[in-house]
């Protein structure tokens, strides 16, 4: 499924109840969404299935985030951050994310179980003019690898000015 959905400036608001799950195998290929990732998704579930996260990916966000997200989960660690998410209508919502590492008995790596829960606006409003600038970086990069190159290089410094390393610093907005 290719996802030509224009963002619009509509803002979904997650009540501090909402919990939106998803599982993926190990390329990020879909598996399972509950009601509530349909809800603010847009998409039905076998809309879903077998189709790349990537689908819910707002283009405000750093390609730098996923990079972190993605090189952490595949070592077995769990990843916290903030997203920015489009709705099949181009409407946006925020999430703070929790992305786990699914193991088989043998502890292999099997898959990847994620839970979004409202994000306060405290943080949302720190995060957002650093993904803005962050992004700015990556837009105005040769190519991919220089985009997230440029991407890191401005997160790294801005995590060294705090002292902490990326997971301390979302979990301390």
């Amino acid at each position: 499924m290719k996802n030509n959905v224009v963002p619009t400036r509509h803002e979904l608001l997650m009540k501090d109840n909402d919990f939106i799950v998803s599982k993926t195998d190990l390329s990020g290929k879909i598996t399972y969404v509950n009601q509530t990732f349909m809800k603010f998704s847009g998409y039905t579930q076998s809309e879903t299935y077998l189709h790349q996260h990537k689908l819910v990916r707002h283009p405000d966000m750093p390609q730098t985030v996923f990079d972190l997200l993605w090189r952490t989960i595949k070592t077995g660690k769990e990843f916290n951050g903030y997203i920015k998410n489009m709705h099949k209508d181009g409407s946006f919502y925020w999430v703070f994310a929790n992305v786990t590492p699914s193991f088989d008995s043998q502890n292999n790596i099997i898959g990847y179980y994620s839970v979004r829960r409202k994000p306060s606006k405290q943080a949302l409003d720190k995060i957002t003019p650093l993904y803005q600038t962050i992004r700015k970086a990556e837009l105005q990069a040769a190519n991919s690898r220089a985009a997230i190159s440029a991407g890191k290089e401005i997160l790294q410094q801005t995590l060294n000015q705090q002292e902490m390393d990326y997971d301390q610093f979302v979990l301390s907005l």
